[in-house]
């Protein structure tokens, strides 16, 4: 059987009911993450990524479209995450000594306090909204299936999420 022959057989009912649960996870779950993180320490899901990428970061430092990348955001979303954070001294933008016409976002000691009073609420929420549901789940297989779905859909460049060159 030809691969466009294969792509063409029809879902097993299993198959179709993974499809449709796999679909509402990828929606509900971020939204459910998302509250948590407003209700409790008052920082969206997006922003507490952004810091904990920084926090990761050589020199808690990273360039806004690098930042954008590993956050899958576009630069415009990303600049619009890094100006609430810099309106709350959470971190600052510096210029790139590399490049003159590129930005860093750097992460201050108030971002990095600001992400270590946020990291509980977070965990308890991923643990409530993800992992309790996965116990009986083989994890180190579910994380590789998983890799492979997202190695063959990577990130566009964030400049190809605003449909640019």
């Amino acid at each position: 059987m030809s691969e466009a022959q294969q792509r063409l057989v029809p879902l097993t009912a299993d198959e179709e009911a993974l499809v449709r649960v796999f679909g509402r996870a990828l929606l509900t779950v971020p939204r459910a993450l998302d509250a948590d993180l407003l209700d409790g320490p008052g920082l969206s899901l997006s922003e507490y990524t952004a810091l904990m990428h920084l926090s990761e970061a050589p020199g808690r430092r990273l360039r806004m479209s690098d930042l954008a990348t590993a956050c899958a955001v576009s630069i415009s979303g990303m600049t619009r995450i890094v100006n609430r954070l810099e309106e709350r001294a959470f971190l600052r933008r510096e210029r790139c000594l590399a490049d003159g016409r590129a930005w860093n976002a750097v992460l201050t000691d108030t971002g990095l306090l600001r992400l270590r009073q946020a990291w509980p609420t977070h965990l308890a929420s991923v643990r409530r909204h993800i992992l309790d549901h996965l116990r009986a789940l083989d994890l180190p297989a579910l994380t590789a299936a998983l890799q492979g779905i997202a190695a063959e859909m990577p990130c566009p460049h964030p400049h190809r999420l605003r449909g640019e060159a």
